[in-house]
């Protein structure tokens, strides 16, 4: 086959044509993050988009190089949609996270390209600002009650409205805080992590957290997709007088049919999606009654064409928007994320994470959060670059998430979600 077989369907408006596709895998934080480069024919145009699986990142890369790339070089890059299109429909059995990042990558490059060939930055194109900032929430955590507010109150100080609070649970699977020793030296599995111990101790924190923080910080909880429907509800309810912003990703993925019922229970709002691997999968989270904000790690679905598409659909269903954003979202993404922030009328509140100078040499004009709000770059595109020398003195490493994973067991010794 040869590249002649992807030409142009149709007559392209100008002669701008796609010259090469490649991923580029760096680790400045430590993190794994993948960017896709495409670059055309005219001198100095080409665009970057997140592609970033931190636990699979040499697959995305094999497959924008060795599968995607030799169907878009000679293609006009102004047919979006089309183009990714392609890109998942010549695979024949479509979707999950390695393809989806694939084509985020590519999806998010081309209206990078867009924005630079316009000379307008991306949420332009998306139809212009309904607001001016996206406000944000950063994470506190600890080993105790008091460390996690202490933590808190340094990120109060920064000037965020908006914190998660995360306190260490004994076992190996832990999430969110530093791991502390065991307290079950007697179980099959020693290292284990209690669902009945995790319940007892949640509430105390917030309890303490909104005696200590000011009232007007709102408070945010992970469960990382460990509890039954009814341990959910339970959690909810222990957890309503102290007014939560949200409570996360409740069930795991297998169980998400059982939402609407707990969300009818629960006086919090619920935000769950982090675990979406398809445009369908959010789109089915947003319509069955089962979330209050919806949060997909945009790549995961595709890039930035599918999640708008998510945006409109939650504002017509009253669910708002707070796409995940920590450290494995490379600075483009992030900002694909804020690009969507300022143009949806949906917007409900954006992750935010601080990322090291190491990023900010890598990705120059990487966004900072300032006094809580992160605001789009106005140059055209992202208004981010890519320096592939900084990029190399970061090489990627394999994720360490598959042995902390497999150290996630209960007390018993039987594997829980990570």
């Amino acid at each position: 086959m040869t590249i002649e077989t992807f030409a142009n369907p149709w007559p392209s408006r100008e002669d701008v044509r796609i010259t090469s596709v490649r991923a580029i895998a760096t680790a400045p934080d430590g993190t794994a993050l993948v960017v896709v480069r495409v670059d055309t024919n005219v001198p100095g145009l080409y665009g970057l988009g997140c592609a970033t699986f931190t636990q699979r990142w040499k697959a995305v890369v094999a497959f924008v190089n060795e599968h995607l790339a030799r169907l878009l070089v000679g293609r006009y890059p102004g047919d979006i949609g089309d183009l990714t299109r392609l890109a998942g429909f010549t695979g024949y059995w479509r979707g999950g996270p390695v393809t989806n990042n694939a084509i985020s990558g590519i999806d998010q490059a081309l209206w990078d390209i867009a924005g630079k060939r316009a000379g307008m930055p991306v949420h332009e194109l998306l139809g212009g600002k309904v607001r001016a900032a996206a406000d944000t929430y950063l994470h506190a955590a600890g080993r105790t009650i008091d460390e996690v507010i202490e933590d808190a109150q340094r990120l109060v100080e920064r000037g965020q409205r908006h914190i998660r609070l995360q306190m260490s649970t004994p076992g190996g699977g832990g999430y969110g805080a530093p791991a502390v020793p065991t307290e079950y030296p007697d179980a099959p599995y020693r290292n284990g992590w209690s669902a009945r111990d995790y319940l007892r101790r949640t509430p105390a924190l917030f309890e303490a957290a909104r005696n200590r923080l000011p009232d007007n910080v709102e408070l945010l909880h992970d469960v990382h997709s460990r509890l039954t429907p009814k341990e959910a509800v339970w959690l909810a309810r222990a957890l309503e007088p102290y007014r939560l912003f949200f409570l996360e990703d409740v069930l795991a993925p297998e169980h998400w049919d059982r939402l609407p019922e707990v969300r009818a229970a629960s006086p919090v709002p619920l935000a769950v999606g982090e675990l979406t691997t398809s445009l369908q999968d959010a789109a089915r989270l947003v319509q069955g009654g089962g979330v209050d904000l919806i949060r997909c790690h945009v790549s995961d679905i595709g890039g930035l064409s599918p999640a708008r598409k998510i945006a409109d659909l939650a504002e017509l269903c009253g669910v708002r928007t707070a796409w995940h954003g920590p450290g494995d979202t490379s600075p483009i993404g992030a900002a694909a994320n804020v690009a969507l922030d300022v143009t949806s009328a949906a917007f409900g509140i954006q992750e935010g994470h601080v990322y090291g100078d190491a990023v900010h040499e890598v990705f120059p004009g990487t966004l900072r959060i300032e006094n809580g709000w992160l605001r789009p770059n106005e140059a055209p595109g992202w208004g981010i670059d890519i320096d592939e020398a900084a990029a190399a003195r970061y090489p990627a490493e394999l994720s360490g998430h598959d042995a902390w994973a497999a150290g996630v067991r209960r007390p018993d010794g039987a594997l829980e979600a990570p």
